[in-house]
Order: structure tokens, then C-alpha cells, then sequence
């Protein structure tokens, strides 16, 4: 089946600031791409077409690790970002890391919900070693609609090149550029182990920020958390996916519709989270619309404005952050000023875990 395109539409900004959907010169060049440092990894859309994936058996690898992580920390040290999540993991490269410590690595990132890696050499890698490290953690995952490198289409391009035009026009229409999100929590088996790499960033912004929906839950009364528990909402790429179209993109899947429970349980530690997002969420399975309406705004409105549970990692030259996509949400901050020529350029490889557990089976 051949991709779809649509002419592009006069005024329809995008919802998602962070990401580009075609090159953003009408000659289809990036504006700074002479000097990018990494120019093998700006945005490229190929007109492929890729078709739902399959179930697949998925072990975690953090099930085998030595639980006192010994491999991993036998030259590293863990600095703990915040009480409730977030850790700096420093004194190890990636590129050195056996199985052994790459399950403990898994395990770290499962307690704790993102890691910081500093002073990595990982950018430099290449795509081709960059995407087996990937699939280590698990199946890999191609994103329907955003820029990627030519013949691995697993990676997801975050790039966003001299668009401060672009910026202000959002910005008529937006009060925020922060989308609460999982990643492509949409597919039939979302990503656990979500691997994001610095490759250029402004002096100053451009920050991510992520939530715990682990403790977003505990927070809640038992009695709330028993009512979640019995529901499930639908994930969906549909929006996504008929922007890029409407704006003259390619759309490389179809839209994909999954139910997921609303409480998920974690396969490592066992722990309960909420697994709702403010992107891919179209309604609570069986509710009418104002019913879902209520419970997702609510529940988004907690994890977005619960600061005691949260991190903001900011973005220093070869960081490499690893989080959990099952357990936290997180966002992009577009608070920079894209008229520089300090570009926010990095990419993600997002492997695919398991179905979500239900909290109640």
C-alpha cells in the first residue's frame, strides 16, 4: 500500500511544536543544515509504508538482572536526581556495557523511572550500532510520521531548525508548548525503554520534563484507584497521523486503535501506574464523551501539576537519557530562541515491550 499525501492547508498550526512533518524550506532543505554537526541524522521522510506489527513475545531484560546490580556499578556511581525519581548514572560508557550490565541498566531505569547518562560517546556510534543497543531492550518501533535517517527507520528525528516564525504562529493559537505524553503509547505493545540522545541543543532551554505515574497513582485515594482499575481507555495515532496528511506529509502506517487499562502494572517491580497521556487518549471505553472528558482532564491535570513528583533534565552536549515509557509521561519545553543557530537536534529509539499488564485481570 502507498503512503498518503495531502496539500498542505493555510492555517492550520501544529499541535505538536516540538516535531517537524516535512523539511521546513519550500526547496525541502533544513536552513542550518551546513552546520550541523551530526548532518547524517537530520530529518529525512523515504515514501515507505510499514504494516501493523504483530504480537511478539517479550521478556524484560531488568527480569534477569542481579538485583544489587554489581556488573553495572562496578565502576559507576548513582547520584539521585529527586526522592521519588530520576538518578545521574555516571563512570560507565554504554559502548562498554556487557548484557549482564545492560540488564541491570534495565532495571536501574525500572526502579527509577529515568536515567541520566553523561559524557557519552553513544551520538558518535553510528546508526547501525546505535539501533542494536536498542534492540536489546526491545522490538523496534517506527514512527509514522516524523523526519528519520535514511535505511533505519527506527529512529525518530526531534529536530527543529531556525522555525521561530513557525514558534510565534503556534503561539497565536497555543498558551504552551508542553504535550503530556508515553510515547506511541497507541501501538498494541507501547515501548518500555526509551533511549533519547543529545546531538545539538540551544545554550539555554529546550529542557525535558517527566512525571512518575507510579506515584501519580499512589497518590490517589484507595477508592479512586479501585475504580480506575476496572477501566481502559482507547489509544489512537488517528490525529497524528491525519495532520502530517493535512500539512502535506507522508504518513508511513496506518492509524492504529488500542485499549489499554488505565492502571497498568509493571512487569519488574510490580509497581501500579496510570496510563493515560494528553496526545494519543480518545475516550474512556464505555463512557459517553463528557464522562471521559472529566476523568482524563482530571487525571492529566494531576500528573502534570504534580512538581513533587516530577524531574526537569536538562540538556547538556553527548547526555543520553533512558526512561520508562510505562511509568512516567513527559514533555518537551519549546522556551528557547529558534533564531539562534544552536538547534535542538536529537533523536529517539523507542523499543517495544510488553501488552500493558491490567491492574485487574
Amino acid at each position: 500500500m502507498a503512503p498518503h499525501s495531502l496539500e498542505p492547508t493555510e492555517e492550520a498550526p501544529s499541535y505538536d511544536i516540538n516535531l517537524p512533518y516535512k523539511p521546513t524550506s519550500e526547496k525541502g532543505q533544513l536552513k542550518h543544515a551546513g552546520a550541523s554537526k551530526y548532518p547524517q541524522y537530520l530529518p529525512k521522510w523515504e515514501p515507505v509504508f510499514f504494516p501493523p506489527c504483530p504480537e511478539f513475545d517479550f521478556l524484560d531484560p531488568a527480569l534477569r538482572a542481579d538485583k544489587d546490580k554489581r556488573t553495572l556499578l562496578k565502576d559507576a556511581q548513582i547520584k539521585h536526581i529527586s526522592p521519588k525519581m530520576g538518578s545521574e548514572l555516571s563512570g560507565v560508557q554504554l559502548s562498554s556495557m556487557s548484557d549482564a550490565a545492560k540488564d541491570e541498566l534495565a532495571l536501574l531505569v525500572s526502579e527509577r523511572k529515568c536515567v541520566v547518562l553523561r559524557d557519552q560517546d553513544f551520538a558518535d556510534w553510528g546508526p547501525a550500532s546505535q539501533q542494536n543497543f536498542a534492540e536489546y531492550f526491545g522490538k523496534p518501533n517506527y514512527q509514522p510520521v516524523t523526519g528519520s535517517v535514511p535505511g533505519f527507520p527506527a529512529f525518530h528525528i526531534i529536530h527543529r531548525d531556525g522555525n521561530q516564525a513557525e514558534i510565534d504562529k503556534f503561539f497565536e493559537h497555543k498558551l504552551t508548548s508542553t504535550l503530556w505524553h508515553q510515547d506511541v503509547s497507541y501501538e498494541r505493545q507501547p515501548p518500555g525503554y526509551v533511549i533519547l540522545c543529545i546531538l545539538q541543543a540551544p545554550e539555554v532551554g529546550g529542557d525535558t520534563v517527566f512525571a512518575s505515574t507510579t506515584e501519580a497513582y499512589n497518590r490517589l485515594s484507595p477508592g479512586f484507584q479501585s475504580m480506575l482499575e476496572d477501566l481502559r481507555a482507547t489509544h489512537s495515532s488517528e490525529k497524528m497521523c491525519n495532520f502530517a496528511r493535512a500539512n502535506g506529509g507522508l504518513c508511513r502506517k496506518d492509524p492504529i486503535r488500542t485499549s489499554h487499562p488505565i492502571v497498568r502494572v509493571h512487569p519488574v517491580t510490580g509497581e501500579k501506574s496510570l496510563f493515560v497521556n494528553g496526545e494519543f487518549i480518545r475516550g474512556i471505553d464505555g463512557w459517553k464523551d463528557p464522562e471521559s472528558d472529566i476523568l482524563l482532564n482530571f487525571l492529566t491535570d494531576h500528573i502534570t501539576k504534580g512538581h513533587d513528583f516530577q524531574v526537569r533534565l536538562s540538556w547538556e552536549p553527548k547526555s543520553v537519557v533512558i526512561f520508562d515509557n510505562r511509568t512516567t509521561c513527559h514533555t518537551a519545553t519549546v522556551d528557547y530562541d529558534a533564531r539562534s543557530d544552536k538547534d535542538r537536534h536529537m533523536f529517539r529509539l523507542a523499543p517495544m515491550a510488553e501488552v500493558p499488564i491490567p491492574a485487574k485481570k
